[in-house]
């Protein structure tokens, strides 16, 4: 055990010294670079473990979990994203043999609608105004709500883009160019502030829902073109050989457009859900009570103003976090996907 342990750290050094100290010029630039990653890396954990102050983050965990859900319903939040958890394990270690790996698309979909009968209640369940939902279930909620409207919105988009019927491709062309060209604020202002102008006095829509529809609009545009981009990768002889074979327009869309799009633009629509719940955190501007809108109703009490670094090192940790594990996710789907076609 040792000699072989020995084996693969000489192994290690040889590697080191082939990538890193092949010239005096590399072997500088890497000793630069190591002397000022070895001094960041003293300086912020002398500060991590010597000088900050966290006691606004362990005395707020389950503000910043749930916001300011009622103390006695939290277990509902809480059963969601043991929910969520659970079924991120599943995909990441479930073969891709196995049946229940079938299984594992039904049940994401199957999230959202669990999600809201727990978070607003009935079945049993009292109800919670969305006012009270905040924190990581609401960021949460917000990102899988928008991409579950978003997803199939951006893909018809993008086929109704290829359209030749002339009417549907202008329209769909127009309405991509437009919402990409506006900013994702102006989009969530005029979600908050103009919808509820357009509507009659007696129809009123919460903010969580206003939230979901504009971010739904914003996101379903980017998705459309990532989309788009995997459909104009695919040779057309696949169409044409699908044609000779008899094939009808939904039989080519659903068995060897789809599969493969979705395939090819996987990774951009991964970006699109990363970039998607950073953004929720410009819903803190509008009154909703997010991640980083319970940041910020923290420093605003005087027990803890002055502990900015703590509160936002904190969000960044969470964030990191989130978007590590949907990159993951996203990568052993299409890792196993790509497993699957071979076998």
């Amino acid at each position: 055990m040792a000699i072989l342990l020995m084996k693969k750290i000489n192994k290690l050094i040889n590697n080191v010294k082939r990538t890193m100290f092949t010239s005096s010029l590399d072997t500088f630039i890497s000793l630069f670079i190591t002397s000022i990653l070895f001094v960041c890396t003293v300086k912020l954990s002398k500060w991590f473990f010597l000088k900050a102050n966290w006691t606004v983050v362990e005395e707020n965990i389950p503000l910043f979990l749930f916001g300011v859900f009622p103390a006695d319903q939290r277990w509902r939040p809480s059963l969601w994203l043991i929910i969520l958890i659970s079924l991120v394990v599943l995909t990441l270690f479930t073969p891709s043999w196995s049946f229940f790996r079938k299984l594992l698309p039904f049940a994401w979909i199957a999230v959202i609608p669990i999600g809201i009968a727990l978070l607003a209640g009935g079945i049993g369940l009292s109800p919670v105004a969305s006012r009270y939902w905040g924190g990581l279930t609401l960021t949460i909620f917000l990102m899988m709500s928008s991409l579950f409207l978003a997803f199939p919105f951006g893909i018809i988009l993008a086929f109704g883009r290829q359209s030749k019927l002339q009417l549907i491709k202008y329209f769909c062309s127009i309405y991509i160019e437009t919402l990409r060209a506006i900013p994702l604020i102006s989009i969530l202002f005029f979600g908050q502030l103009l919808i509820p102008l357009f509507l009659p006095v007696e129809i009123e829509i919460n903010r969580v829902l206003r939230s979901i529809i504009a971010f739904t609009l914003f996101v379903s545009a980017y998705i459309a073109e990532d989309i788009r981009g995997g459909l104009q990768a695919i040779p057309k002889s696949q169409i044409e050989a699908a044609k000779s074979l008899g094939f009808n327009t939904f039989q080519i869309t659903r068995f060897i457009l789809l599969p493969q799009v979705l395939q090819i633009a996987l990774p951009a629509l991964t970006n699109q859900a990363v970039g998607l719940l950073q953004n929720t955190s410009l819903m803190s501007i509008l009154g909703l009570v997010e991640l980083l809108g319970i940041s910020r109703s923290l420093l605003a009490n005087p027990k803890f103003i002055g502990q900015y670094m703590e509160v936002y090192v904190w969000l960044a940790a969470i964030y990191w976090f989130i978007c590590t594990i949907m990159a993951l996710v996203a990568q052993n789907i299409e890792r196993k996907t790509t497993l699957v076609k071979l076998i």
